[in-house]
């Protein structure tokens, strides 16, 4: 028994060490880009997603608005319809690395957002009235038609004033 836990361990140690140098490359590759950093001002956009987005996304202009972008993340429902009703069911397919960094984000502003609802009166609102995965999903489209603003058009992010979301 001793002898398979030591293996174990030192597989472990092995891929700590490789998820290490995978880390720093990632953290090397995001401090040498100009639009990543810039991307890292969205608030639940961190290295990881900027660089993602910058690796993927490498000519935003192909886009015609911010809109395109997120639905070609597949941050807007698929439409399946009948003559009479559009029913909205899942997400539509698309780039699920870039969806599901762009929700885990979401939600860990959300996570924020709950704590001091004074700074997040869109979402507080938008939180009493639809569930937290819903307003997730919204926020993450919210945040891929900012990075597409941002990657097009240059600029950091600026958070909208109080006096002006409310």
């Amino acid at each position: 028994m001793s002898q398979a836990l030591q293996a174990i361990v030192a597989q472990l140690a092995a891929l700590q060490e490789v998820i290490g140098r995978l880390e720093r490359t990632i953290h090397s590759q995001h401090r040498a880009s100009e639009p990543s950093l810039r991307l890292e001002t969205i608030p639940g956009i961190g290295v990881i997603g900027a660089t993602a987005i910058t690796a993927t996304v490498t000519d935003p202009s192909a886009f015609k608005s911010g809109r395109e972008l997120a639905a070609w993340i597949g941050l807007v429902p698929r439409q399946r319809s009948t003559g009479r009703e559009a029913a909205r069911w899942h997400l539509q397919a698309g780039r699920w690395y870039l969806r599901r960094l762009l929700i885990v984000g979401a939600t860990a502003v959300i996570r924020r957002a709950r704590a001091h609802p004074h700074k997040h009166p869109w979402l507080t609102a938008l939180l009493a009235r639809k569930p937290a995965k819903v307003v997730a999903v919204a926020l993450a489209n919210k945040m891929a038609r900012v990075a597409w603003a941002i990657l097009t058009k240059g600029g950091t992010y600026r958070a909208p004033t109080l006096a002006a979301v409310g």
